[in-house]
């Protein structure tokens, strides 16, 4: 827990005047036309569509100085923004530009100005002023505490979620402003016992804060909702206080957001900036409708559009118009990026036999930039998902390639895989026991401690009896001493690793690493990570991984080999690295050279969107998000085989490839970067069969 700064002063503090020594700024010249145009809008709402790689910032940043310019108040703006980041680059290159401090304007986060709205206000709706602001750590450890006291044999049915999954729940609820019970039902359908306790934890939650003077990051929200609906005096106050109310990345605004944004600009003294074509983060909240439906909620809205592009070449803008143009039109507004940079090579279209051959043709375009002076932090990476980059971190581990993750951790150091892998281990050898006490302390109420204790009598057992080591686990000596809470869990998965056993002495690597993905641990990642079908993902590439030898004893050597050369290869300082990303966690980022990965039907568009269950439309904006990015060059990479549990599938483009003219790209023969060899797949990488 930490105690929020308290900002009363930036509220209610007496505004100091203008200065009349703001520099001069001829905004003319150092704005474009459509910048020019949106910076000096007039009075009233306004809708600023900036295209990729347009200048929003600027244009953002150029509007505050404006103001400033016009004799308006520092203290009368409002920005509000989506990282503290963002916000504070903005402001400080205000105060370059018009000398005036930083400080004198509030902005932020939505969640920063709401947690100042509340240490004024909060106290109205139950909330004291001196509140403390939980992080994500202490409100997990909250929720935990419910639960257990409101049931206190939920945990115990390994059927039920852990408390952060529900959490999640919680919070994706109270920001898309809908009952708990219906997103629940949504996650866990049919089980009315599990909606109704999840109903009850989350009002206990709610009321435990309240009682203790405690809000977590989505308090800060609600919360501030809450007091411009019922306490009319700040609702007045914050409406005439704020003659301009600017708001950044508006297309990732959800429902609450939204409503606070047009509760505080009744007056319609807005301008939202932002772009329908980037809005990827629905799962997680965002509503587009908040931006098509921005003109009917403030009417007389002008709309202006930023569509000269500073990032790209002629050729890549060419191909992600061709992306927007295949958009729904009902849902979204039309705009075509207009180039301002040379001529470059047109983007290449590369199908690769495989997932490998997709990861050497990469690193044999990658050498070849490098060796003409392309420095490696120049050329990104971009992929749908995390583990469709797997063979290529890899193959970048093998040949000692600098790489860094801008979206988390390397594909072998996810906890997940290294569960995974520990039960192969332990099962492979007994004698591991820093495999064992990785998945056996998953298990609830057991430590290192306990783990040891329950070894040593194994072990002993497993000698006096001559039996398995994995046999004497399930010994009733043993299961004795199992705490109570983990019981059920321990037999299952003691069930798993005899099954493991079982399997390693006749099934090939795949079927035994499928064993353990879909034995114990399944439950166990669906009721601990909200997150768990993205994890699932991942662990069925572990399963293709492991199709590829022939035994298990080798491909646990070269999994232990490639997870200790990922952990344990340290990126020095300064030293130039090749990107890999998500999509998702390079939106905002801009690379000279970029690759996108994985451009088949089934990864991108990813299989849920292709059947129905996800948003179609939305993966198309994620691909013209990753084009996007580039600058220079562009390579569009995919598979023709995925080896599914041993199987060769076939795979087809991506349907977003297939939409786009053929004039607006070069196919490339991935075959005569290496020769006519037919040396194809994982012969290039090492021991195992090919199927290529």
């Amino acid at each position: 827990m930490y105690d929020y700064e308290d900002d009363e002063d930036d509220i209610f503090g007496t505004p100091p005047s203008v200065s009349s020594s703001v520099p001069s700024i001829n905004f003319k010249d150092e704005l474009n036309e459509d910048q020019f145009r949106a910076v000096t809008a007039s009075d009233g709402p306004a809708l600023v569509l900036a295209g990729a790689g347009s200048g929003k910032t600027r244009t953002l940043t150029y509007r505050v100085a404006y103001l400033i310019t016009q004799g308006i108040s520092p203290e009368a703006i409002l920005l509000l923004t989506f990282t503290n980041k963002a916000s504070k680059q903005m402001l400080e290159r205000v105060e370059q530009l018009t000398g005036i401090e930083s400080h004198r304007f509030l902005g932020g986060t939505f969640h920063h100005v709401g947690g100042q709205v509340l240490r004024l206000f909060g106290d109205t709706i139950g909330l004291p002023r001196n509140f403390t602001i939980l992080d994500d750590g202490d409100s997990d450890s909250l929720l935990n505490e419910i639960i257990r006291d409101c049931d206190p044999d939920f945990f115990k049915s390994k059927e039920n979620p852990k408390a952060k999954p529900i959490k999640g729940l919680i919070s994706y609820a109270r920001n898309i402003l809908v009952e708990v019970e219906h997103v629940a039902k949504g996650r866990y359908p049919g089980n009315v016992e599990l909606l109704s306790k999840i109903n009850s934890f989350a009002l206990h939650y709610q009321n435990t804060k309240l009682e203790r003077g405690l809000a977590d990051y989505d308090d800060l929200l609600v919360y501030w909702l809450e007091v411009l609906q019922n306490n009319e005096e700040a609702a007045q106050y914050y409406q005439e206080r704020f003659s301009h109310v600017l708001v950044d990345e508006y297309q990732d605004v959800n429902s609450l957001q939204a409503q606070i944004v047009d509760k505080i600009a009744a007056n319609h003294q807005i301008m939202a900036v932002g772009d329908d074509a980037q809005c990827i983060y629905t799962w997680r909240g965002a509503d587009l409708d908040q931006i098509m439906s921005f003109p009917e909620r403030h009417p007389d809205t002008k709309i202006y559009k930023i569509e000269t592009n500073y990032r790209s070449s002629p050729e890549i803008l060419k191909l992600a118009n061709e992306i927007l143009e295949n958009r729904s039109s009902e849902n979204s507004y039309s705009k075509i990026l207009k180039p301002s940079r040379p001529h470059q090579d047109l983007p290449l279209v590369v199908p690769t036999i495989d997932t490998y051959q997709q990861a050497d043709f990469i690193l044999s375009k990658v050498q070849k930039l490098y060796d003409c002076g392309v420095n490696y932090e120049d050329i990104a990476i971009l992929y749908r998902s995390h583990y469709h980059a797997m063979e290529l971190q890899v193959e970048l581990s093998r040949r000692d390639i600098p790489f860094v993750i801008t979206s988390g951790l390397r594909f072998f150091e996810q906890a997940h895989v290294k569960d995974v892998a520990a039960q192969l281990r332990f099962v492979a050898n007994p004698k591991d026991l820093t495999a064992f006490f990785r998945f056996a302390c998953l298990l609830p109420k057991i430590g290192e401690k306990t783990a040891s204790k329950l070894m040593l009598l194994a072990e002993s057992i497993s000698e006096s009896k001559n039996i398995g080591l994995i046999d004497s686990l399930l010994n009733p000596e043993v299961v004795k001493k199992v705490p109570k809470d983990a019981k059920e869990d321990w037999f299952s998965l003691i069930d798993t690793l005899k099954n493991i056993d079982t399997l390693a002495a006749t099934a090939t690597p795949a079927q035994v690493v499928e064993g353990a993905v879909c034995g114990w641990y399944e439950e166990y990642l669906r009721s601990t990570y909200e997150n768990w079908p993205r994890r699932e993902e991942d662990l069925e590439s572990l399963i293709d991984f492991a199709a590829k030898y022939e035994n298990l004893a080798e491909m646990l050597s070269q999994l232990v080999l490639l997870s200790s050369e990922s952990g344990n290869r340290v990126v020095k300082q300064g030293e130039s690295c090749l990107r890999l990303s998500t999509i998702h966690q390079s939106k905002g980022l801009e690379f000279p050279h970029v690759f996108i990965i994985g451009l088949a039907d089934g990864l991108f568009p990813n299989r849920r969107a292709i059947e129905g269950e996800s948003d179609l439309e939305e993966e198309r904006r994620l691909f013209y998000v990753a084009t996007t990015r580039a600058e220079r060059s562009l390579h569009l990479v995919f598979p023709m085989l995925s080896n599914q549990k041993g199987t060769p599938v076939r795979l087809m483009q991506s349907r977003f490839i297939k939409e786009i003219p053929d004039s607006h790209y070069h196919l490339h023969n991935a075959h005569t970067t290496f020769g006519r060899s037919g040396k194809t797949g994982w012969n290039h990488f090492g021991p195992g069969k090919s199927y290529g």
